[in-house]
């Protein structure tokens, strides 16, 4: 009985401390997809990260951040550490990503970050399109603040328009639907 105890402990430890699993997009519109892992450890650090913001604007820039090193750690694991900003700048290297590509990964790590309780003031929402000129069109991930005042207000978190783990551009829903973030193509 003691042995099954001890063997029960133990699985229950392994599944605490388990890796999180990520699914990375590349290659334009997802074409490529790779499974990519974050040990323990590089969650916990996010957590920390993540535990130092005591309002949601404090959260989302230690957001831009942390999704940021996300991609970081991914590109040690993939071939997205080539990507470039924007599109015209990645050469057709193996590994480039388009906003599709971006707004599906980064809503991948923001609901892995959520399943592990780690946003405490926003919640994930589905990913946006904006379209200007009829035929110009971009994808981002979305949250919204569950806990600002007035709670309920949206905010893009867009990693295509800065080089590889950078931090990711945060703004308004509404300012980013007018056309607002850096000036990439």
């Amino acid at each position: 009985m003691r042995w099954f105890l001890i063997l029960l402990c133990l699985c229950g430890a392994g599944r605490a401390l388990a890796d999180e699993q990520a699914v990375v997009c590349f290659n334009y519109g997802c074409m490529a997809r790779q499974e990519v892992s974050f040990a323990e450890a590089r969650i916990a650090e996010l957590g920390q990260r993540l535990g130092l913001a005591d309002t949601p604007i404090a959260e989302r820039a230690i957001l831009a951040q942390v999704v940021g090193q996300m991609y970081r750690w991914a590109g040690e694991q993939s071939p997205i550490h080539a990507d470039r900003p924007g599109d015209f700048l990645d050469d057709a290297v193996h590994g480039m990503m388009d906003c599709i590509d971006h707004a599906e990964t980064t809503t991948g790590f923001l609901h892995l970050l959520e399943g592990r309780g780690l946003l405490h003031f926003h919640a994930v929402e589905p990913i946006r399109r904006r379209v200007r000129w009829l035929v110009s069109q971009h994808f981002s991930a979305v949250i919204r603040d569950v806990a600002g005042e007035p709670p309920g207000q949206q905010f893009v978190v867009d990693t295509w328009f800065g080089e590889h783990g950078d931090p990711a551009v945060v703004l308004p829903l509404e300012d980013w639907l007018d056309g607002e973030g850096p000036n990439v193509s």
